[in-house]
């Protein structure tokens, strides 16, 4: 995960500089991102595809809202709260992440475990908020081993869900 924080990403013509989500950018730049798609939403302002999502995700989760909105208050709190006692950029990124993999098959078999998930509990978001579950405990067991995370592990476990 080190060596991902220091590449940057390939940046498309014309793309937006908010949009290069990973490149160079530190916690904060990062929080920007996301109260920025936020602010360009409430605003009625257009969105580029990743600002799209991340105001999707925003919208679905209304508990983070204020705190989105009020940038001073969550860097000395750490935007700890939430419905889980979460931290709401990390939750936001697991929920990005997961709907990345989903969207890419990748790890190969993610798509249908979703698929399923949400067909059995008649609710696509909350069977992502189980298999967040299951990603961040995933990268938090890679990062402490401080190895790559297990792809097969990961996949598994998501089954058993």
């Amino acid at each position: 995960m080190r060596a991902l924080h220091r590449a940057p990403l390939v940046r498309l013509a014309g793309q937006d500089p908010a949009v290069n989500f990973y490149a160079g950018q530190d916690r904060d730049a990062l929080r920007a991102a996301w109260r920025e798609a936020w602010r360009r939403r409430r605003q009625g302002l257009p969105l580029e595809p990743l600002q799209l999502q991340m105001a999707d995700l925003i919208a679905a989760h209304p508990e983070y809202q204020p705190q989105l909105e009020h940038a001073v208050a969550d860097i000395a709190a750490g935007l700890a709260g939430g419905h889980d006692g979460g931290h709401a950029f990390l939750h936001l990124s697991l929920h990005l992440a997961l709907r990345e993999q989903v969207a890419t098959d990748r790890p190969a078999g993610i798509a249908a475990i979703h698929q399923r998930l949400g067909a059995a509990m008649h609710d696509a978001h909350a069977a992502e908020h189980r298999m967040i579950e299951v990603l961040g405990q995933t990268l938090w067991d890679a990062q402490r081993a401080g190895r790559m995370p297990d792809e097969q592990r990961y996949l598994d476990a998501l089954r058993r869900l």
